[in-house]
């Protein structure tokens, strides 16, 4: 669990702030009160609009950065690049902004945060910045309690006004990269890289950051909030973005998901709030508008190719889950999660994949509703496969197609009639797939006398899935996001709206299936 500090330094486009100019008297430190919300300095702090969300810190982490501070030990020094009257933060956000957090008291869920996110911040960041900040507290105290202990000397600890007094001559070090915005990019990604390796997906992300797919992921990842990278488009689609990602953000994260998992009622694609929730929505994004590589993007100049990606990957999402007519409402216990309620990625990629093959073909979502429930007694049987395909082939986008085929494979034998057992033998007979154990577990006992957080949630899923809730029309699960009220008696046969004319069924089986 990390907390997101990334309101505390706003961002900036390098391009147009760049005058070729480098000061000819650079800082060679910062002070602390610097960084107070009104001081000057603090007012000119950017972070190039490329920078990675500053969010990667867990509260244990922030605190020790900002009690070296103030013991006095030695801290990396922060890297600026100034132009056009900014200075931009080059490497060092994590530092510097964990230090603006103490000064400003804000972890995610202060002014600063608060205007940032349109006020509009999930429980589990607020819940995180409460952490750091009773840690803090508990630990060497407030920014304000250090200015109150000077002015109230004898009112306070002796340790805390040792502490207070140091503040005026402990500084931050700088270092100025020189040059101009190209220069300064190609510093970044070269320091970053070094120090800080960065994953295939988020350079993408980060390199293609005005093109329509990296636009996108950037409006889900927060719901619509947080800066702006879609705001040189005109209003009304600066609006349409916001609105169309905050409806995906809460069809893939809502409900929160809670561990140990005490509740069938998980969210479609995990943790909303995690290092690698943003490569996923990147991945989302990709998959489902068939995006092969980014190379053949051009940039969003208007915002029209953004809206179009986030329309089809909403619609996308509406045929997995929520209430709209031509979603199947596939249970996410089932389809992504493994026995022990760990999120499984790749089954998600693997999912989005086949249902846009299935939209393709006629009826072929109809014949897989008719094998449904026994593909998903299949699943809840042999969860392993999913590990096992990710150990043979590696997880998420190196491994989705491959179980896809391996997916594809058993809904193909259900429909022709084949049994359990003939299905298990078929792997054998099948070079693609003979790497299939189905008898192997996909979760390590081990001996202790404490349950593990996994192990809970096992146990829980593992009792909860025995009688789960089921669609009354193609008898699979039923979850909470995806649940209409079918009448037994159809309204145009002069079925009435009564209790006992009501069953629970799927949008799609209720909608379409039925009929």
């Amino acid at each position: 669990m990390t907390a997101n500090l990334d309101a505390l330094i706003p961002r900036e486009d390098f391009e147009i702030k760049d005058n070729n100019q480098t000061p000819s008297q650079s800082l060679p430190a910062i002070q602390v009160r610097d960084l107070e919300s009104g001081s000057f300095l603090y007012q000119t702090l950017r972070k190039p609009d490329f920078q990675r969300e500053t969010s990667e810190w867990t509260p244990e982490k922030v605190c020790d950065l900002i009690q070296s501070f103030l013991d006095g030990d030695l801290i990396p020094a922060v890297i600026f690049w100034n132009s056009g009257g900014y200075n931009f933060v080059i490497d060092g956000a994590h530092r510097l902004s964990a230090i603006i957090a103490w000064v400003t008291d804000d972890y995610g869920d202060g002014v600063i945060s608060q205007s940032f996110f349109e006020y509009s911040i999930s429980l589990e960041q607020a819940e995180i910045a409460d952490k750091t900040r009773r840690l803090i507290k508990k630990k060497f105290g407030t920014y304000n309690d250090h200015k109150y202990a000077i002015t109230n000397q004898d009112k306070v600890t002796s340790e805390m006004l040792e502490r207070a007094k140091k503040l005026a001559t402990l500084t931050i070090q700088l270092q100025w990269v020189r040059g101009d915005s190209s220069k300064a990019e190609a510093s970044f990604f070269k320091i970053n890289e070094q120090a800080s390796p960065i994953n295939d997906t988020e350079k993408k992300l980060l390199k293609s950051r005005k093109k329509p797919n990296s636009i996108a992921a950037r409006a889900i990842i927060r719901s619509g909030t947080g800066h702006k990278y879609w705001s040189k488009f005109t209003n009304e689609r600066q609006t349409e973005i916001e609105n169309l990602a905050k409806d995906i953000n809460d069809l893939l994260f809502t409900p929160k998901l809670e561990t140990p998992i005490k509740t069938l009622d998980v969210p479609l694609a995990g943790k909303g709030y995690s290092t690698q929730t943003l490569s996923l929505i990147l991945d989302l994004i990709n998959i489902t508008n068939d995006i092969k590589s980014d190379i053949d993007l051009i940039d969003d100049l208007d915002g029209t190719e953004t809206i179009n990606y986030l329309k089809k990957t909403k619609k996308r999402l509406n045929r997995i889950t929520g209430t709209h007519a031509s979603s199947l409402g596939l249970h996410p216990a089932i389809y992504f999660y493994s026995t022990t309620g760990r999120y499984q990625v790749t089954a998600f990629y693997t999912i989005l994949y086949i249902m846009q093959g299935l939209e393709t073909k006629p009826e072929a979502l109809n014949k897989f509703i008719e094998v449904r429930s026994n593909f998903e007694d299949f699943l809840m049987s042999y969860k392993s496969i999913v590990n096992q395909t990710n150990t043979k082939f590696g997880s998420g986008l190196k491994s989705y197609r491959k179980l896809s085929n391996l997916f594809l494979h058993i809904i193909t034998q259900l429909q022709n009639g084949k049994t359990e057992n003939e299905i298990l033998l078929s792997f054998q007979r099948n070079q693609d797939f003979d790497y299939i154990n189905p008898e192997k577990i996909d979760y390590d006992e081990y001996l202790r006398k404490d349950f593990s957080t996994e192990t809970k949630s096992g146990i829980f899923l593992l009792s909860a899935l025995k009688n789960p809730i089921k669609c009354s029309i193609c008898n699979s699960l039923i979850h909470k996001n995806s649940i209409t009220v079918d009448h037994i008696k159809r309204k145009e046969d002069g079925g009435l709206g009564i209790i006992d004319n009501g069953q629970l069924a799927h949008p799609y089986c209720n909608t379409t299936f039925k009929n």
